[in-house]
């Protein structure tokens, strides 16, 4: 089949490579659609964390969100599952451990990570193999563009679920890209009134041509009450102007990383009285997420700029954009191109 195989930092190509055979307890998907974001951003250019502590080396075959169809079962596997529409968890753990058991599989000291991790492929592939404890089945409103949401949705429904907000209530996000667009979305489909802070025009403008009504920059944020801020950027600064910023005994929710430390005084922590919270991955929001796309509250499909095939990856990875794409954010990749 074809995959897409980054090979070293800037280097990629599509390979011919052996098809997934299921496992016990493994299916193997035909992915109709998949997105790419920063962390595979991150590992094309050779900057991801990963590939410095051993947790990923090259050749890497990258795609954590994605959708397909079920085509082959393997042993233990209820073979009702063929045929089915699905997406699934990035995250896979062990099974065994404490956080296992406990719910808490995402956190895994063995887990692997679906086209990031420990060597588990990607979805930037004709199939992928993947546990069928991991898989979600998807409705028939949920279509491939809205099917290779449901994962940065499911980052996003974590982040507003954490940030513990009552409708009416307002809410600064910090970063008007994929994630935070989608944090938006989700916290004005809870009733809660959403202020975007970013940096760009291109992607401020764009903020507001999708129905955002309050988007600012550092210079014109207003003075207001937030009752809560979630910091979906990659600005080392952010994290200490959230705590700055939020209502005292509220909650921050940190989800984007930056790529270097970012330092928060714990004195302003503890003398707001504020909950910080941090955000790795989707596990836990992929169910809600599908039930709010399957119901038409929540509609990302405006958010996908264009869909590619494998042979521009590459280009889309480096930050390529043609002008007619516009300036949204997300970039998916249908693999039988």
């Amino acid at each position: 089949m074809r995959a897409f195989v980054i090979t070293g930092p800037g280097r990629a190509e599509v390979q011919d490579v052996p098809p997934p055979r299921p496992g016990r307890g493994e299916v193997v998907v035909e992915v109709d659609r998949a997105g790419v974001c920063g962390t595979d951003a991150e590992i094309y250019s050779g900057a991801m964390s990963y590939l410095d502590s051993g947790q990923a080396a090259y050749p890497i075959r990258i795609g954590h969100e994605w959708c397909g169809v079920v085509a082959e079962t393997g042993p233990g596997v209820d073979r009702a599952w063929l045929g089915r529409r699905v997406t699934g968890d990035t995250m896979l753990g062990c099974g065994n451990c404490d956080r296992c058991t406990a719910g808490r599989q995402h956190l895994c000291a063995d887990r692997y990570e679906i086209g990031l991790r420990n060597g588990w492929p990607g979805a930037l592939a004709e199939r992928l193999p993947v546990p069928v404890t991991a898989l979600h089945p998807l409705p028939e409103p949920v279509d491939p563009v809205l099917g290779a949401l449901v994962e940065p949705g499911g980052v996003a429904l974590r982040s507003v679920l954490g940030a513990g907000l009552s409708p009416g209530e307002r809410l600064l996000v910090f970063g008007p890209g994929t994630i935070g667009l989608l944090v938006g979305q989700i916290a004005v489909a809870r009733g809660v009134e959403v202020h975007l802070l970013g940096r760009y025009e291109p992607s401020l403008t764009f903020a507001r041509s999708i129905g955002f009504a309050h988007v600012w920059t550092a210079q014109t944020l207003p003075d207001l009450r937030f009752d809560a801020v979630v910091d979906a950027s990659n600005a080392a600064e952010n994290p200490a102007r959230a705590v700055e910023v939020v209502e005292p005994g509220r909650r921050v929710v940190y989800v984007g990383l930056s790529g270097e430390p970012s330092l928060i005084d714990s004195r302003v922590v503890a003398l707001k009285d504020v909950t910080v919270v941090g955000v790795l991955s989707a596990s836990g929001g992929l169910a809600g997420t599908i039930e709010l796309y399957a119901s038409g509250a929540v509609d990302p499909r405006p958010l996908v700029a264009a869909t590619v095939g494998l042979a521009e990856a590459a280009g889309a990875l480096a930050g390529e954009r043609p002008a007619a794409w516009g300036a949204a954010p997300k970039i998916h990749i249908d693999p039988r191109r």
